[in-house]
């Protein structure tokens, strides 16, 4: 099962500080998650400006411990997710993090992500949809993850590629 996924993240070093992640997968489910554990106080500027003011208010559903992320994220993926990001690095590590050390990471999350921005340069920097909501939102850049990618399987498709 294809999932396309987004992380948005407070600071990078030396932890990666998730704040929420969206993921969206291949059959249409989609799951959206807020940390109640992140402190906003040590959120990077920009972050500040372009992250928090998108999350839902205190109180909603979306806003769970690391535990109920960990516990619900792993039932969205199921046994065998192939796991796509747009510059998935940071993603990668954040999602791990959950989890604590590489150690403790149940085996059916794989150990990487899939790049579409390193698909799109393979395919030769095509042009893509813009995304037209949402950016910097996890679940919104999930989505349009999605979008990308399903832009450039056709593009390779055509090229008698397979993504």
């Amino acid at each position: 099962m294809r999932i396309w996924y987004d992380g948005e993240f407070s600071t990078t070093a030396p932890e990666i500080g998730l704040i929420s992640l969206g993921a969206v997968a291949e059959d249409g489910r989609e799951f959206y998650g807020v940390s109640s554990e992140f402190d906003p106080e040590t959120a990077h500027p920009w972050v500040k400006r372009n992250v928090l003011p998108q999350l839902p208010p205190p109180g909603d559903p979306a806003w769970r411990t690391r535990e109920q992320l960990r516990t619900e994220l792993l039932a969205f993926l199921g046994d065998s997710p192939v796991l796509w990001a747009w510059y998935g690095a940071y993603d990668h590590v954040a999602l791990c993090q959950l989890w604590g050390a590489m150690p403790e990471l149940p085996r059916a999350i794989p150990r990487f992500t899939l790049d579409v921005r390193q698909l799109w340069e393979h395919l030769g920097r095509p042009p893509l949809p813009e995304q037209p909501e949402g950016l910097h939102h996890a679940l919104a850049d999930a989505r349009h993850v999605r979008v990308r990618w399903q832009a450039l399987a056709e593009r390779a498709y055509r090229l008698g590629l397979e993504v």
